[in-house]
């Protein structure tokens, strides 16, 4: 899993512009238009890019779509069309771009970095946002599309949404990108769990392989999820025209989600570098264990070892300093009790000394 998703252009080039990417699989794009107000809506799905201008030359409010990844030129013709800032359709262009807000003219565009779990990894897709007085553009890369509870709402309308403006619009759109870190933190919290509990009973190669896959994948969480909470911090403290009073009170809601999610992404990496610690103990007490228990052995066998290597001088018995045992009849059956008695009694002394 790579750490360095960004796609940039080549050092040098003009900035805000649209360089096709290298040959890739892409995700086919998907438009989606809204139209509302508290008493009227309209949904349209995949209109053409001129039928949308209409639309947003309409005072009810109009959210736009984009699902997938549009070519350069398509991209272009949105941009001019919808009115979008240069520099920031370089931004969308090149996606895996770091969290941020920024404002341009009469529109505000927030970068927000969607974690999703794929094929047992995390994976991020980059949601851009384009606030207008009237209108919401949205863009997120990959097949997922994380905006259905929003839709779901409009349909069904349910809530505040038809009778606000824009602004609790990007609200609701924004809440859904950084609530997502939570089931996705909870599924990661169990899957620690577990692994803790192998880790206490009988930890592998393959235990040790896991922390690291989720040191790493802790380590992507952290770098694009952390600056969630300058985004919401920047809506905040900056004061946006686009911005009612009644809806600062949702982002200040925002800003806390963020900020708890940052929680558990620390608590979460503490955790794997607890586990990290004690595998490597674990994996050092065995060793230990297994070291004690072989030197153990090894002094339980020197004096036997001594025992048997004197009686193995078998010199000739004519003189009367040589080993006499070697002509007694038990002569044999004594060696092995006393060797017998020595290894008893070390066993003993061990045990009582509690080193067995």
């Amino acid at each position: 899993m790579p750490l360095f998703t960004k796609r940039y252009n080549p050092p040098g080039t003009t900035p805000g512009s649209i360089i096709p990417p290298a040959p890739r699989p892409r995700e086919p794009m998907r438009l989606r238009l809204f139209e509302y107000a508290e008493d009227s809506l309209v949904e349209k799905d995949d209109p053409a890019p001129e039928e949308c201008v209409r639309y947003l030359e309409d005072p009810r409010i109009t959210w736009i779509h984009v699902q997938g990844e549009p070519d350069p030129d398509t991209l272009r013709e949105m941009g001019a069309k919808f009115d979008l800032h240069p520099l920031a359709l370089e931004d969308v262009a090149n996606s895996g771009q770091r969290p941020k807000a920024e404002v341009y003219g009469h529109q505000l565009f927030v970068i927000a970095a969607l974690p999703l779990r794929d094929d047992d990894h995390f994976v991020i897709r980059q949601v851009s946002i384009f606030l207008g007085s009237n209108y919401v553009v949205s863009f997120c890369t990959g097949a997922f599309d994380p905006f259905d509870p929003v839709r779901r709402r409009l349909r069904a309308r349910s809530g505040r949404i038809l009778g606000s403006g824009t602004d609790y619009l990007f609200h609701a759109l924004l809440d859904v990108v950084i609530d997502q870190g939570f089931p996705l933190l909870e599924e990661f919290g169990a899957q620690l769990e577990d692994l803790e509990h192998e880790l206490l009973t009988a930890p592998t190669r393959r235990t040790l392989n896991h922390i690291h896959a989720h040191k790493r994948e802790l380590l992507l969480l952290r770098k694009m999820l952390w600056p969630h909470r300058e985004v919401a911090a920047a809506l905040l403290r900056d004061e946006h025209k686009l911005f009612q009073d009644s809806t600062r009170v949702y982002l200040r809601d925002i800003q806390d989600h963020a900020v708890q999610i940052l929680d558990l992404l620390e608590l979460y990496r503490e955790m794997t570098t607890s586990m990290l610690d004690v595998y490597l103990s674990s994996v050092s007490n065995r060793l230990n264990e297994v070291m004690r228990t072989l030197t153990l052995i090894a002094t339980i066998f020197i004096p036997l070892t001594f025992v048997v290597g004197l009686y193995g001088m078998n010199f000739d018995r004519t003189s009367p300093y040589n080993m006499p045992e070697l002509g007694w009849t038990f002569g044999y059956p004594l060696i092995w009790v006393i060797m017998i008695a020595i290894a008893a009694a070390m066993v003993w002394l061990f045990k009582r000394r509690k080193w067995l």
